[in-house]
């Protein structure tokens, strides 16, 4: 596949140091020393006006070493866990652009450009690579199947989303990166990243990529059962978090449909005789309907402290300039920057 760069990128790097856009790569790993040299060199001629950083979450076999070698800006975060990784460095790392990928060389570099190019013409704030098995051991049937059934979910729930919503390689606009308010400390920051773009209703794209075979002596650190039921849970949690009133109207649904069950013998026997036999039944139909009420009325709340919430973060996301705002900032202040070849 051909790849068209802005005009950013077609620049002679003498006329345009320090005026271009600026690119990190973002690799976070956990005892990958046989793969992530290739993966940072790889990175390195993809993208070579790029910084890689590699956060090595207290990797025991040399990852950090390994990664300093092959020319990468090594840090460390010493909580456990992906999610600590990523929120530390969004955090650290400044730049317009921010690539993030997986440290096990399952992610193909050369789709790197194609992304970076794609939110930098288009103005994007997300491009999520979707992941093309190369082989037919590269993408194990467990994990493919439940990514499907949980992006599918969040579609659902949603009413849009991503085809490979745990993909491991990403591109992130700046006032994505640092409007993101990540709450997850493992496997599960993936959802969430996609979650946050939903919310805000944010410019999304994807982007097919292939997806490879770890190379000898990496293994996964992901278990299916595990990680997926993490993962389900946590879109639960969003769910309520982002959506209390279908939560809470489908509780309270529940609850009218049993009291109303329940009442209807009573109501058909008192009428008859003018005697409520079934007293207890009564008074569990009675209660059960109060609750219906409680829970639209916590809905309706939670709905309105939803919403208000959402356009605090809204606001807050609009406060920080977009790709095509860096452009045509800098266009302004300085002049034409970039010449195309």
């Amino acid at each position: 596949m051909s790849v068209l760069f802005p005009s950013e990128f077609n620049a002679d790097p003498q006329a345009t140091a320090g005026s271009g856009p600026r690119v990190a790569v973002l690799i976070p790993c956990f005892n990958e020393a046989a793969a992530i040299g290739t993966v940072v060199r790889d990175f390195r001629a993809a993208l070579p006006q790029a910084d890689i950083y590699v956060y090595d979450n207290n990797s025991s076999d040399g990852t950090a070493e390994v990664a300093a070698r092959a020319g990468a800006i090594v840090r460390r975060e010493p909580r456990q866990g992906k999610g600590h990784v990523v929120r530390r460095m969004f955090a650290d790392v400044e730049a317009d652009i921010f690539v993030m990928v997986d440290g096990d060389d399952t992610y193909d570099a050369t789709a790197a450009p194609a992304m970076v190019s794609r939110l930098a013409d288009e103005g994007l704030d997300l491009v999520n690579g979707v992941r093309v098995a190369g082989t037919d051991t590269a993408y194990r049937p467990g994990h493919k199947l439940g990514n499907q059934v949980l992006s599918g979910l969040v579609r659902t729930i949603f009413g849009r989303g991503s085809s490979d919503m745990l993909s491991g390689f990403r591109v992130f606009s700046r006032r994505f990166v640092k409007t993101f308010p990540m709450m997850s400390r493992g496997f599960e920051i993936e959802t969430e990243l996609t979650v946050h773009a939903l919310e805000l209703d944010m410019p999304t794209a994807e982007v097919p990529g292939r997806f490879k075979d770890r190379p000898d002596g990496s293994e996964s650190k992901l278990n299916s059962i595990r990680d997926g039921l993490r993962i389900l849970s946590t879109i639960t949690r969003l769910l309520k978090q982002e959506r209390p009133f279908l939560v809470f109207s489908t509780i309270a649904s529940v609850f009218a449909i049993m009291s109303l069950t329940l009442a209807g013998p009573v109501f058909a026997e008192y009428f008859a005789t003018g005697l409520v036999p079934r007293l207890p039944t009564a008074v569990l139909s009675a209660s059960l309907m109060i609750l219906a009420f409680l829970m639209g009325a916590v809905g309706l709340i939670l709905d309105t402290v939803t919403r208000g919430r959402q356009e605090a973060k809204r606001m807050q996301y609009l406060s920080v300039p977009g790709v095509l705002g860096l452009r045509s900032a800098r266009r302004d202040e300085r002049g034409p920057l970039f010449t195309r070849k």
